[in-house]
């Protein structure tokens, strides 16, 4: 009890250092926790996507005009084929997509369970909608559906949106009878489709984690540093050492569940300001609904607190393993205690050359982890090497330096490297994300916004309720409007888009390879494929696809889905299904078709290109928040860092002050070495960040998405970056230089008179 008192009377006279070992635990836990949540949050989503709308799975029979009569007259014919009827509706004063089903002909096992279970009467008759929606209207009922998703009967859903029958499902493996044609639904599931971007935030959590556990980190070495002289007395009036360790492993542990339960509490808070953006991406990217709010499981909370604990036994295992080894009075020594330290030093770089060397082989290797391995091995290997380059700059800088004070100033920053490396292992892996995944999004941006200029071709993009609707607005526009047919359907988990020959697309659609005169042969029967399903299936133009031979490959960006563009005339013949999109050459307003058709949707070219922007925008909103948080706490690390030094330095800096430097002198040169050194980690981070990028840009975006975007250089955002690093590093030097320039002549004697 004696030995626990002593040890715990420490951070009673060392608040700041408890505070550190607190809030980097903590801040270290939140970020990953947060993240875990977001990705917890939405796989929930896809699950109860997939169980309540697994009718989506099931072919689908479709015709220019579907009613009640051809249905009858096909199950009368003994086509196993169940009625639906989808389309926007307004519930409640929320507009939703609405879906009529018909359970009594649905296959066993595709008819949800919410709602039809035990007494199914309310839903038959009309009297209950099923939704996730908390909405205005006595119908709906509670149910574990995706959000903007309403279920309901058929003849509910066509008294809402008329009786005309939107598709038929159809069980098992049969072809379309006359007049309709078969439809296979995407075989793509949600959670494999968006695995990458759950992947992309995993891996800034457990970055931010690994940044967080070097303040704690430091934070202990200080105080093991502080305790070593207390260290020897214990172990000099019989403690083991054993019995230390375990003395000092539950202190450690009670920090841990403390520091684990804010960081899970902050993490929360993170994840419920974090998740609209993520819910506005996915849905923008994937076409995924994920709900904004999130449910308190208490699998996070025990996750939280494990994470907690392991992150502070990896931070005070080496400290441990020290201490646990050294003799009995070895602990007082500095000389022993950075012997340990210089072994584990070269360790460290050995590991990191191995780490990197690894990174490299798995670039041979095809697969998304593969491509999260690459950048693994990079990043941890350049982190762990640092040390050693930072050695071999501060030794050049003392051979090419001129005078006493300024060789004493790099030969003191070399000694300094040990305490301070864990530290600028933080600041580099921070500088080295954000120059990476900044050159990426900014590489994607200025793509993105080219493409899409090109593709916006048309005046104005409208689309009609029904067929009725498309045809007085064709006969409205009359020779005013030049409008072209937009259709797009899905095949096998593939979109078949028809296209018409039109000057306007073959200005705009921008081809990346193709065949001589590509248009003349995608009317004579060629086909166009997007860049996905070249790379997914190594294609070149002139090689075959199931449409045809590919005349053109396109890059589309935004789609996670394969796509074919035939001839206008070969999808109407393969399609036969109502044409309710088009694209208008006009000089008419948006307001004037809207006044006229209010049932018709009318979006301009500047309105589409903003919208789409802003789902780019959002899309990377939380990369970015990621990013600052992730500078943020490699800030702290390197302040508790610094703080860790002050202290421990007196024995270096008073003999210099003895010999006639000032204390404000010595305060500005502690001052110009942390910015000295801020600088020397942005030039080894820049290297590190571009590497990064190719390897996001062309391993990890193709593996994940099926594009490859090209490498953009942003110098203006590095030198704004490394300005912002200073200023990090300038900031979280100021206390630790205000102490040395205002600390006590006789607090730098005691040194002479106490040196250890």
């Amino acid at each position: 009890m004696f030995a626990l008192s002593a040890l715990l009377s420490h951070w009673a006279r060392h608040k700041v250092q408890a505070a550190l070992l607190l809030l980097g635990l903590a801040l270290a836990t939140a970020l990953l926790t947060g993240v875990q949540a977001i990705n917890a949050e939405a796989r929930a989503s896809y699950d109860r996507a997939a169980s309540a709308l697994s009718q989506d799975n099931l072919p689908r029979l479709v015709a220019e005009r579907i009613t009640v009569a051809d249905y009858v007259a096909l199950r009368r014919a003994g086509w196993p084929v169940s009625p639906v009827i989808e389309g926007e509706a307004l519930i409640g004063g929320q507009t939703l997509r609405l879906i009529g089903i018909e359970p009594l002909t649905l296959p066993s096992g595709v008819a949800p369970d919410i709602g039809l279970a035990g007494d199914p009467t309310g839903f038959l008759t009309g009297e209950v909608i099923l939704s996730a929606e908390a909405l205005n209207d006595p119908r709906v009922r509670p149910a574990e559906l995706p959000s903007g998703v309403a279920l309901t009967d058929i003849g509910v859903a066509a008294g809402i949106l008329g009786p005309e029958i939107s598709y038929l499902l159809l069980t098992g493996d049969r072809p379309a009878p006359p007049g309709y044609a078969l439809i296979h639904p995407a075989t793509t599931d949600l959670s494999q489709l968006t695995e990458s971007f759950h992947l992309n935030l995993a891996a800034f959590g457990y970055l931010a984690f690994g940044v967080g556990l070097f303040i704690v980190h430091s934070a202990i070495g200080l105080a093991f540093e502080q305790r070593r002289g207390m260290f020897r007395t214990l172990r000099a009036l019989g403690l083991s050492a054993r019995a230390l360790t375990g003395l000092l492993l539950a202190e450690l542990l009670v920090f841990a569940l403390v520091a684990g339960a804010a960081g899970v509490l902050l993490g929360w808070l993170i994840a419920g300001a974090l998740l609209p953006d993520v819910a506005a991406t996915l849905r923008g990217l994937y076409g995924a609904e994920v709900g904004s709010g999130l449910t308190l499981r208490p699998v996070w909370w025990l996750s939280g607190l494990g994470i907690a604990v392991l992150g502070m036994l990896a931070s005070a295992g080496q400290s441990l393993w020290r201490l646990g080894r050294l003799p009995v009075l070895a602990p007082a020594q500095s000389r022993a205690w950075g012997r340990e330290s210089a072994r584990a030093m070269r360790a460290q770089a050995l590991a990191g050359a191995g780490l990197i060397g690894l990174g490299a082989a798995l670039l041979a290797v095809r697969g998304l982890w593969a491509g999260f391995g690459v950048l693994a091995g990079l990043l941890l290997g350049g982190a762990l090497m640092l040390p050693m380059l930072m050695a071999a700059l501060t030794r050049a800088g003392q051979r090419l330096s001129r005078g006493t004070v300024a060789q004493w100033f790099w030969a003191d920053t070399r000694q300094q490297l040990p305490g301070l490396s864990l530290a600028l292992m933080a600041l580099l892996l921070a500088l080295a994300a954000n120059i990476g995944v900044g050159t990426m999004v900014g590489s994607f941006r200025t793509s993105f916004t080219t493409w899409i200029d090109q593709r916006l071709a048309a005046d104005l993009y409208v689309e009609a309720a029904d067929e009725a609707d498309a045809t007085r607005l064709l006969a409205w526009l009359g020779n005013r409007a030049e409008a072209l047919p937009m259709i797009r359907t899905t095949d096998g988990g593939t979109q078949i888009v028809g296209m018409v020959d039109h000057p306007l697309f073959r200005r705009a659609w921008p081809l990346l390879r193709a065949l001589p005169d590509p248009w003349a042969r995608l009317d004579a029967g060629d086909v166009f494929i997007n860049e996905q399903l070249a790379l997914r299936r190594g294609l070149a133009p002139g090689d075959r696809v199931e449409q045809g031979v590919i005349a053109g490959i396109y890059p589309d960006y935004g789609n996670p889905m394969p796509q074919v563009i035939l001839s206008w005339d070969r999808h109407r013949a393969l399609y036969p299904l109502p044409v309710l999109r088009y694209a208008l050459i006009t000089d008419i307003r948006a307001a004037e078709i809207r006044a006229a058709f209010p049932r018709v949707v009318v979006e301009d070219r500047a309105a589409i290109r903003k919208a789409s922007v802003a789902v780019f925008e959002r899309t990377f909103a939380v990369t970015a928040a990621l990013n600052v948080l992730t500078l943020g706490v490699a800030a702290l690390a390197m302040f508790a860092s610094l703080l860790t030094l002050s202290s421990l330095r007196l024995p270096q800096v008073a003999p210099v002050w003895a010999m006639g430097l000032t204390r404000g002198r010595l305060a500005q040169l502690e001052f110009l070495r942390t910015l000295a050194l801020a600088a020397l980690i942005c030039g080894l981070a820049l290297p590190l960040g571009l590497a990064l990028a190719w390897v996001l840009l062309a391993v990890v975006n193709v593996e994940a998405f099926g594009w490859r975007l090209p490498m953009l250089l942003f110098p203006g955002d590095w030198l704004r970056l490394g300005l912002l690093s200073l200023l990090a590093a300038g900031l979280a030097a100021a206390l630790p230089v205000r102490w040395l320039a205002r600390i006590a002549p006789a607090e730098l004697l005691k040194v002479f008179a106490h040196e250890r």
